[in-house]
């Protein structure tokens, strides 16, 4: 089974994209552009996902 976690700071324009594997260990770190997020979250593995709990978390959500 498979471990690793995508973590997304949410904010307006820019996101904070962090992917940690199963030892928790940070394999991805990096700023992604708001109309970039989905095309980068679309090419990683299925993991979970976690966010904060923001106005748009629950848009995001949907979307992964």
């Amino acid at each position: 089974m498979n471990n690793s976690v995508i973590s997304i700071d949410l904010a307006k324009n820019v996101f904070q994209v962090c992917v940690l594997n199963e030892h928790h260990i940070t394999v991805l770190n990096r700023k992604v552009k708001r109309h970039d997020l989905l095309k980068i979250v679309a090419k990683l593995e299925p993991n979970r996902v976690v966010m904060e709990a923001c106005y748009s978390s629950n848009y995001w959500g949907r979307e992964f």
